[in-house]
């Protein structure tokens, strides 16, 4: 039996079921290696997609035809929106999970799709062929000895290359959740010339709920009006979202007390762990460390399914000892007499260097051989998912001889997320949040479709069904906008009588309703006896005329900033530029440049190390 493919990814975690999925959907012929066929969309973190600039990602991955999204929706137990105090630019969707719904989800997707294969394989080795001076893939080796031969391959191995377990003083080698580690492809990947980085991450206990006292801990309820993830996803009523509640427990003084006390027998005290770990979601030791001053840290306690009594403690990862982690556990209120199901570890694994890949995520050194997800040196569900789509679309795309797909930073956190990868590179598990990006008020949740619709119905994501639905929301947007800006208020005594209940100053003139709309203390909602023509709209085409209308002037400042960009993302930089021969750049600079080898100006502009000047002489250079 002649074993062959074309496109093979190796690891069915969130950044491997997207790669594979969108280079199957796109026609190609796939493989998608696992090590567990039970473990396929595990989540061995937290039982939760989305949260701050993390839901967008989300609704990017669904609008370009991504599946993350639309499994959430159906395993979701409730759902919440982050940030709604604040402005719309940081309003940031989270749904709690549940973690054996959303494996269920997906391993059926993957097993349905027509043009994909899954195999529960190990991959440890990485064949390549030399095509014009260059080591270009060939196929694959899996742990059996088997050779599959394939012109693309994708790597999204999670935190299972060469890891291991750390509890306390206890050190073995595994993969999270009990898994078998990947060992071997480390090795192959060295010898393809690849610079390979140690990370750490880790996760907190799991506790039965019949030990925990749920009655004395603070409630936090899900959203009254849940919006769902993605466009397929029917609407539910609220009490088919909003299953089970979460809640809030904080840490105490003897909690604090007994960390540090055993701080010495915490393997990240202890010297045992050597990689790098996440500054933005670290161990509750790292917490009491960092911030020396806080009395207590807030943790969730969180459901991890309808069919489970597992409670998730978000925010008390730790590698403390068994004995220790019972004692910080019972230290809690209502959580006295807590069981542990499954113990708190730290995992660390190898990662690649993501500079040493393209913004295809296609490394540079290895034709058709390319890196996603926390293989890329991120952290998160859905950094890894949107990572996984880049690859796998990329793949496909090259596969099929196309032009390659690359988001820019103004279209998308996804084109944020994979530029920061590759331009600066990854010093510590990388962590998408709202304030990585400089576009902030373009890329919203609530125009996500508007924004990357059009991508996934070109590259074949996007069927032409819902690519004419999505046509038909964005007129509506637009001729709903076109009759505020039209629509003439009258100054009469019953609409000053409302202006006045909502606190707003009376209109002696006729106002449109967009002026009024722009005014802070009023809302479309708030407005609607000032309109009695108003039409029956979507509430998504309602939510995003709003904001385009409210946050007009702001908009229209950071799209002169894109535009502005643009002109330096459109100076193309030569692949075979020597910028060691560029008189006047600096020799740093030209290390930094020679190594991330910039698509762009703007890129280029982006690297650590360049500064304006060396921009400067970069122009000259291109003009001459």
């Amino acid at each position: 039996m002649e074993l062959k493919t074309r496109v093979a990814v190796i690891g069915a975690g969130h950044a491997g079921i997207e790669a594979a999925l969108a280079s199957a959907r796109m026609g190609i012929d796939t493989i998608l290696f696992t090590t567990n066929l039970d473990a396929v969309g595990n989540m061995p973190c937290n039982p939760s997609i989305g949260g701050s600039a993390k839901g967008h990602l989300v609704f990017e991955i669904d609008a370009l035809g991504g599946e993350m999204g639309y499994a959430a929706d159906l395993a979701t137990i409730q759902s919440r929106t982050l940030n709604l105090g604040k402005g719309a630019a940081v309003h940031s969707k989270r749904v709690q999970a549940d973690r054996a719904e959303y494996k269920r989800q997906m391993k059926r997707t993957l097993e349905g799709e027509k043009n994909l294969r899954l195999i529960q394989a190990e991959i440890v080795d990485i064949l390549t062929e030399d095509v014009d001076g260059r080591p270009q893939v060939s196929g694959v080796v899996t742990a059996l000895g088997e050779i599959w031969s394939a012109s693309r391959v994708v790597i999204a191995t999670g935190t299972f290359l060469d890891s291991k377990i750390f509890v306390g003083d206890k050190v073995f080698s595994s993969g999270p959740d009990g898994l078998m580690p990947a060992v071997g492809l480390s090795d192959s990947l060295r010898r393809l010339g690849l610079t390979l980085q140690r990370f750490k991450t880790g996760t907190p206990a799991r506790v039965h709920l019949r030990s925990v006292d749920i009655s004395s801990l603070e409630v936090q309820e899900g959203e009254d009006e849940p919006v769902p993830y993605s466009v397929r996803t029917e609407k539910r009523p609220v009490n088919e979202v909003n299953l089970r509640p979460c809640h809030i427990v904080y840490t105490n003084k003897d909690t604090h007390s007994i960390i540090l006390s055993n701080l010495e027998r915490s393997a990240m005290y202890s010297g045992n762990i050597t990689g790098e770990g996440p500054r933005y979601c670290p161990s509750i030791e790292t917490k009491l460390v960092r911030f020396a001053d806080k009395e207590r840290h807030q943790l969730f306690v969180e459901p991890c399914g309808l069919d489970t009594d597992e409670l998730y403690i978000q925010g008390f990862s730790t590698s403390m000892p068994t004995d220790v982690q019972y004692e910080m556990l019972h230290s809690l209120q209502g959580f006295d007499k807590a069981e542990i199901m499954r113990y708190a570890y730290a995992i660390e694994y190898d990662c690649a260097d993501p500079t040493e890949m393209y913004p295809t995520l296609e490394f540079k050194a290895v034709g058709g051989l390319y890196g996603a997800g926390q293989f890329n040196g991120t952290s998160g569900y859905e950094e890894a998912a949107a990572q996984g789509l880049v690859a796998g679309i990329n793949a496909a795309l090259a596969e099929r001889g196309d032009e390659p797909m690359i988001l820019s930073r103004s279209s998308s956190y996804i084109g944020t997320l994979v530029d920061d990868l590759v331009t600066k590179g990854a010093a510590e598990p990388y962590r998408m949040m709202t304030s990585r990006s400089e576009y902030r008020l373009l890329l919203r949740q609530d125009n996500a479709d508007e924004r990357l619709t059009e991508i996934g119905h070109r590259v074949g994501l996007i069927g032409d069904d819902r690519y004419d639905r999505f046509l038909e929301k964005q007129a509506m947007i637009a001729d709903e906008i076109k009759r505020l800006e039209k629509t003439v208020v009258p100054p009469s005594e019953a609409n000053n009588v409302l202006l006045r209940s909502l606190g707003s100053a009376e209109i002696t003139t006729g106002a449109k309703l967009a002026e009024l709309l722009r005014r802070p203390e009023l809302s479309y909602s708030a407005i609607f006896g000032l309109d009695p023509d108003r039409p029956c709209l979507p509430s998504a085409v309602v939510r995003t005329a709003e904001i385009k209308v409210k946050y007009q002037g702001y908009i229209k400042r950071e799209l002169a900033e894109v535009e502005r960009q643009k002109k330096l993302e459109d100076k193309r930089l030569p692949a075979d530029i020597d910028y060691k021969k560029i008189v006047g750049l600096r020799l740093e600079s030209a290390e930094k440049l020679d190594k991330i080898r910039p698509m762009n100006i703007g890129q280029a502009s982006r690297i650590s190390g360049v500064n304006p000047a060396d921009i400067s002489v970069l122009l000259i250079y291109l003009g001459k």
